[in-house]
């Protein structure tokens, strides 16, 4: 196991943020802290029920009937602040950043490797692969599976010296299910354009749950202590973040600022009533 999981970490928890805006907020001020202080830090968060666009699909030549299509099936939507497709967030599915100090994972794949081992380490029965599923959303070189069946997926972001590695992990629920979701949104939001960006044709059989794929009955809760147990069992520890000063706060503000600010096409209505006065 990497030696960084057997130092001080600073965690926050899933109740640290209510919306994705701030979520994405926090991991951009958590880089700029672990730049400051050098201290590791690990957090969680859950979203219900949201699609977590990515830059290339804000131009979709069709996003609008796209995002009617997720309104009707029940989803809210919000364009991220990195690159990349289209992800499924709800009560089953578990996201976990570990946020590092650039040091620690100066090439990209540094950071793919360090939470691909944090995921082997919680689950050492498990026979974990690493390596892009095709037919998936959102699919990328470092898409975990078991049996060719993707259950989670590994994003970074860089700001300064600091390194956010993102995984959203698809814990309870039925993967394929949340595939037909993002299937579906393609196929309305694309139509048969042809396009400069190739976008997944997804197939809802190459994605699956943990709970699918072990024949399990796992709870994000359950498998969030497994990945904060990685730590401990490495001789590490995890405190709590301290509370922001106030500069932080501020920067914390900005960053929530310019999540709202890159929605305002898709989503100005609806955050000016979430969000009044940002």
């Amino acid at each position: 196991m990497d030696k960084l999981f057997g130092g001080r970490w600073q965690y926050v928890p899933i109740e640290a943020a209510n919306h994705p805006y701030q979520s994405f907020a926090i991991d951009d001020l958590l880089q700029e802290m672990v730049t400051a202080d050098g201290i590791p830090k690990m957090r969680a968060w859950v979203h219900d029920p949201y699609i977590i666009l990515g830059l290339h699909d804000a131009r979709l030549p069709y996003l609008e009937d796209g995002l009617k299509f997720l309104e009707d099936s029940g989803y809210d939507y919000i364009l991220r602040n990195s690159g990349g497709l289209g992800v499924v967030l709800d009560d089953g599915v578990l996201n976990v950043s570990l946020i590092l100090p650039k040091s620690a994972a100066p090439q990209i794949d540094d950071g793919y490797e360090l939470i691909l081992g944090m995921v082997r380490a919680a689950f050492p029965d498990a026979p974990v692969e690493a390596y892009e599923i095709v037919n998936s959303y959102c699919p990328g070189s470092y898409d975990l599976s078991i049996g060719g069946r993707k259950f989670a997926g590994i994003s970074q972001r860089r700001i300064r010296q600091g390194i956010a590695v993102q995984i959203y992990l698809c814990v309870s629920g039925r993967g394929s299910l949340r595939a037909e979701i993002m299937r579906d949104f393609y196929r309305l939001s694309k139509a048969d354009d042809i396009t400069r960006f190739t976008y997944p044709d997804v197939h809802p059989e190459d994605m699956a749950s943990l709970n699918e794929l072990l024949d399990e009955n796992f709870r994000v809760e359950d498998v969030l202590r497994r990945m904060k147990g990685v730590i401990g069992s490495s001789g590490g520890t995890l405190e709590d973040l301290p509370g922001l000063t106030e500069g932080q706060r501020e920067r914390y503000d900005g960053f929530l600022k310019r999540m709202k600010q890159r929605n305002e096409k898709i989503r100005a209505e609806k955050d000016d009533e979430i969000f009044p006065g940002l």
